[in-house]
C-alpha cells in the first residue's frame, strides 16, 4: 500500500525545484538609445526588461549633463508588459544625457539603474 506524501512536502519540493528565474528581478536587457554610439535626437526612450513590470511603480527620467531634466511624456508599457517607453516632449540638444530608471517587476521586486547616451550635433 503506497504511503501518502504530506501536501507541505509536495509544495516545498515544487517551490525549491521551480526555475530560479521565477525569483529573479527585472533586469534591463536592451535600451534605445543604448549609449554605444552618438545618435540623432531620439523620439523616445525604450527600456526592455527580462520580466513584466507594474507601471504605477515603474518610472524613468532623463537629464542633460548640466542636470536639467529632459521633458518626457508619461511612460507606458509595451512588449507584453516588459518594455517601458517614454516619448520625449520635443527634440534634445546635442550633448550627454543620463537615463535613470526604477521598476517594480510583477514578481514584486524593485530594481534600478542608469546609463548614458550622447546626442550628436
Amino acid at each position: 500500500m503506497p504511503r501518502k506524501v504530506p501536501a507541505a512536502v509536495v509544495f516545498l519540493s515544487a517551490v525549491l525545484l521551480a526555475p530560479v528565474q521565477a525569483w529573479a528581478h527585472a533586469h534591463l536587457e536592451r535600451a534605445v538609445p543604448d549609449g554605444r554610439k552618438a545618435v540623432a535626437s531620439p523620439s523616445e526612450i525604450r527600456l526592455d526588461f527580462s520580466e513584466g513590470l507594474v507601471l504605477p511603480f515603474s518610472h524613468l527620467s532623463v537629464a542633460a549633463a548640466d542636470g536639467h531634466a529632459a521633458p518626457l511624456e508619461d511612460a507606458v508599457l509595451a512588449g507584453q508588459g516588459k518594455t517601458l517607453v517614454a516619448p520625449f516632449k520635443g527634440k534634445l540638444e546635442a550633448g550627454l544625457y543620463e537615463v535613470q530608471w526604477e521598476v517594480l517587476s510583477t514578481d514584486g521586486h524593485k530594481t534600478s539603474g542608469s546609463y548614458r547616451f550622447t546626442v550628436a550635433p
